[in-house]
């Protein structure tokens, strides 16, 4: 059960994006008065190294002296971005990825840079975005792109329940900046626009966009009341969410969006929506699961 001293957690790696995770995590710790923790998971290599020159121990020493020089540089970064903020940090012999799902286990949130220091640029933080996204359990920030200072909060809505959480998690985050929340939601049925299908020709696209927008105005009322403080713009598209998306979260502070459990293959468990998202956003992405 987490507690409401939940800290913010960060993977460091030492690389540049890990430490633009680390000032953005900093920053939300001040915001939100809890406490920051940096960790490094690394594993001992198996084979490539000629034990006449290293043994096993000396090989161990190594990787826990650059981890630990790497956890001081982003411990002065974090301290640097918000000098009133707890920071506490660890190097663990776990597999990083495993590590961070364990980690999002007692954390408020869990923040990634958007690159890292595999052997293909952005391919291992994506990976492991996407396995923290499927099995963490807690919201998950990839901070990538630029974040506009004074934009909104931008939240995808399709009336699902992971969309629910995203909208607590978007509002709470909208209050707390003291912005604006822009809610969108994108309505497109491949089906009915299939040109292979006559329906698209009998459809009432206008009675569709007013159902939509009842639709949006019913998910959101519940959280108008909670938060009166937040202004909401509301944006009702026959578009791509992806692209839509995209487009507002070009001018916002954060995008935030559900995920989607869809059977159980690994890289099928969040939507398409929010795996593009993941390479692709042009500011912090947030990605919530539903609570459970």
């Amino acid at each position: 059960m987490k507690g409401p001293d939940a800290p913010v957690v960060v993977g460091v790696d030492g690389s540049s994006s890990a430490l633009a995770a680390v000032r953005w995590a900093a920053e939300e710790c001040a915001r939100h008065h809890t406490r920051l923790r940096l960790v490094h998971g690394y594993s001992l290599p198996v084979r490539g190294y000629p034990e006449i020159i290293m043994t096993a121990n000396e090989i161990r020493r190594a990787i826990q002296d650059q981890a630990h020089e790497w956890l001081t540089e982003a411990t002065a970064a974090a301290r640097a971005a918000a000098p009133g903020v707890e920071v506490v940090t660890e190097v663990v012999a776990d597999n990083g990825t495993h590590l961070l799902i364990e980690e999002s286990r007692a954390a408020k949130l869990m923040v990634l840079g958007s690159t890292g220091l595999g052997n293909v640029t952005g391919l291992l933080v994506g990976s492991t975005a996407l396995a923290l996204a499927s099995h963490g359990e807690c919201p998950l920030v990839v901070v990538r792109g630029t974040a506009v200072p004074d934009g909104p909060v931008v939240v995808g809505v399709d009336g699902s329940p992971t969309s629910e959480a995203a909208l607590a998690f978007a509002f709470e985050e909208a209050s707390t900046r003291g912005c604006g929340l822009t809610a969108v939601l994108c309505w497109q049925d491949f089906m009915v626009e299939s040109a292979y299908s006559a329906t698209r020709f009998t459809v009432d696209w206008g009675q569709v966009e007013g159902e939509e927008r009842r639709l949006l105005a019913q998910r959101l009322a519940g959280w108008q009341e909670k938060y009166p403080d937040v202004e909401v713009h509301r944006v009702v598209l026959r578009d791509r969410p992806v692209r839509a998306l995209m487009r507002y979260g070009a001018e916002a502070q954060l995008v935030v969006v559900g995920s989607h459990g869809h059977g159980g293959f690994a890289g099928m468990l969040l939507g398409s929506t929010s795996q593009a998202l993941v390479y692709n956003a042009p500011c912090p992405l947030a990605i919530v699961r539903q609570a459970g």
